[in-house]
């Protein structure tokens, strides 16, 4: 199998999970317009082309504070009633790119060249925001 034109790339991801709650509005969604709570499983995958002089892509100690600290951000809270939310429904889908935005503020690590973060309210449904860093 050839790998000309493809580069090679190095994944690492960190996983947390925590609870909050919401209430979706703008629409009828029954019981979901309803405050109810969620344990949310965030996946963060990064990825990059390169390692570094000790052959990580990323200080996973690092990540995992990152994620540690964005994570409590909104553990036991109210989505709706947070800035990050505010004219927003706090679905998967906005709450997903609102985490990675989160992150990428807290994550300096020069051999990225993209970031997603995956988050499951439930076991069978999930959103992920991916961009590149470059």
């Amino acid at each position: 199998m050839s790998t000309v034109g493809h580069p090679s790339l190095y994944r690492v991801a960190v996983q947390r999970n925590f609870i909050a709650r919401h209430y979706l509005v703008g629409g009828n969604w029954g019981v979901e317009n309803q405050l109810h709570a969620h344990h949310y499983d965030v996946e963060l995958i990064l990825e990059g082309e390169m390692l570094d002089r000790h052959g990580y892509l990323v200080d996973i100690a690092d990540v995992e504070t990152a994620l540690e600290e964005i994570v409590g951000r909104f553990k036991d809270k109210v989505l709706n009633e947070l800035p990050e939310f505010e004219g927003l429904n706090p679905s998967i889908e906005n709450f997903s790119r609102i985490l990675w935005h989160g992150m990428a503020d807290r994550i300096n690590a020069p051999n990225l060249g993209a970031m997603q973060v995956k988050i499951w309210e439930n076991e069978i449904a999930w959103a992920s925001f991916r961009r590149d860093l470059r």
